[in-house]
């Protein structure tokens, strides 16, 4: 097989990579948090910081899109996505969950690329920052692996 066998440690290697993240500006300190972890790991993994581009975009709806045209540019090996959406008193919540995460799916499954979504979804505030430096540093870790094992398999 291919990493069961050797192990995962080769597919955390990112310095050949390049990685594009979109980030939603809603709950900007959220946001912010979750992106400044993940780009510290993609760093720390040894991806070069030429090779991480960065935009943002309104909210958690408009990820995808962005993504979809990160990944339509055939630069990338992998992307992130990061976003927080907190319950409200609405049905709200749901909505952007929901479709927040299967946008974001369907776009890497129509694009074959690798997408770490690090889109929080949490009931307050309190679990969002419990979550956020644990959750950008995984993402980073996501898209390493998952580009690396695509070009593994061909």
């Amino acid at each position: 097989m291919f990493g069961a066998d050797k192990g995962s440690s080769h597919l955390q290697d990112g310095k050949k990579l390049s990685i594009g993240i979109v980030q939603a500006r809603f709950n900007e300190g959220i946001t912010n948090a979750l992106y400044a972890a993940c780009r510290a790991e993609l760093l720390a993994l040894g991806v070069q910081e030429k090779n991480i581009d960065h935009v943002t975009v309104p909210g958690a709806l408009e990820v995808p899109i962005a993504l979809l045209a990160l990944a339509e540019q055939d630069e990338y090996d992998a992307l992130i996505a990061l976003g927080c959406i907190i319950r409200g008193e609405t049905y709200h919540f749901e909505l952007v969950a929901n479709e927040s995460g299967a946008a974001v799916t369907r776009v890497a499954l129509d694009t074959h690329t690798p997408i770490a979504n690090a889109i929080l979804t949490t009931e307050n505030l309190e679990q969002a920052v419990a979550r956020q430096t644990e959750k950008g540093r995984d993402a980073a870790r996501v898209a390493v692996e998952m580009a690396n094992l695509l070009d593994q398999i061909g």
